[in-house]
């Protein structure tokens, strides 16, 4: 009886004593690209990124859809693991929509323009790199859809990024000049569902063919069954044919860019 009770009595200092569990902690922050304000999501676990104790961050470009909920909630999967995550907004503050029509509108005006796309990314790469719990030498940018594009054009400013990782994205190759590529400093992964029918094999060949001219270090990986829009659970819910959750493709290409992030900011000369 008196063991029970002095492990009760351990067990209630412990509980009371111990410091809590850091959780992740997030900020909506405001900002401008021109004249179009902005609102983004950073998102960071306190325990693990601060000043004295700087992390690798990751630029999160949302899907057609705008800085959503899925945006944000992969923007604090990423703090879980460690990093501070931005979830950028290229639309503009309020802009969000579940109308594929209203999204093919405002995702055209990117489409239509690499300096504005690649503007709206650079807006908020710079606040990231403003934020005191970011290691400014380690860098990355991920995207979904049509943010993979956006990810892959942010990389083609020069931005100084270890790595850039695209999901299902539905533009691969360059929005404007394939010269751009060699601009490139990171290390590309395009993660693709193989049964994807937004993506002609046209653009397959070119974006490798790209790759290569430009003799940059690249993967592709193709995750069998998955079609557009792999990754989002939601993804079926929008009435858009073709487009459909995969839950294997999701973690699947999840762990691949864990890998891919823990090479490329381990090896630096690639840069």
């Amino acid at each position: 009886m008196l063991h029970l009770r002095l492990l009760l009595t351990y067990l209630f200092l412990f509980c009371v004593c111990a410091p809590a569990t850091a959780e992740v902690q997030t900020k909506v922050i405001e900002y401008k690209h021109g004249e179009v304000v902005l609102e983004g999501l950073l998102a960071w676990d306190d325990a693990v990124a601060s000043e004295k104790t700087p992390q690798p961050g990751i630029v999160v470009c949302p899907e057609w859809w705008g800085n959503n909920d899925y945006a944000r909630r992969r923007a604090k999967k990423l703090a879980e693991l460690g990093f501070v995550a931005f979830s950028i907004d290229v639309y503009g503050k309020g802009k969000l929509t579940t109308d594929a029509g209203q999204a093919s509108k405002w995702a055209g005006e990117l489409y239509g323009s690499a300096e504005l796309m690649r503007g709206r990314a650079k807006a908020g790469l710079d606040v990231l790199t403003s934020q005191v719990q970011v290691d400014k030498t380690r860098l990355a940018a991920i995207g979904y859809c049509m943010g993979g594009t956006v990810a892959l054009e942010l990389a083609r400013t020069g931005a100084d990024l270890d790595a850039v990782v695209a999901f299902h994205a539905g533009k691969l190759t360059a929005l404007g000049e394939a010269s751009t590529n060699a601009r490139i400093k990171g290390a590309v992964l395009a993660c693709h569902g193989q049964a994807d029918t937004f993506v002609s094999a046209d653009e397959l060949r070119a974006f490798h063919e790209q790759m290569s001219e430009a003799k940059l270090y690249y993967q592709f990986v193709s995750y069998p069954g998955a079609v557009h829009a792999f990754t989002n659970p939601n993804a079926g819910k929008f009435g858009v044919p073709g487009v459909d959750y995969n839950e294997t493709a999701d973690r699947r290409s999840w762990e691949h860019m864990k890998a891919w992030f823990a090479d490329a900011f381990a090896r630096p000369e690639r840069r």
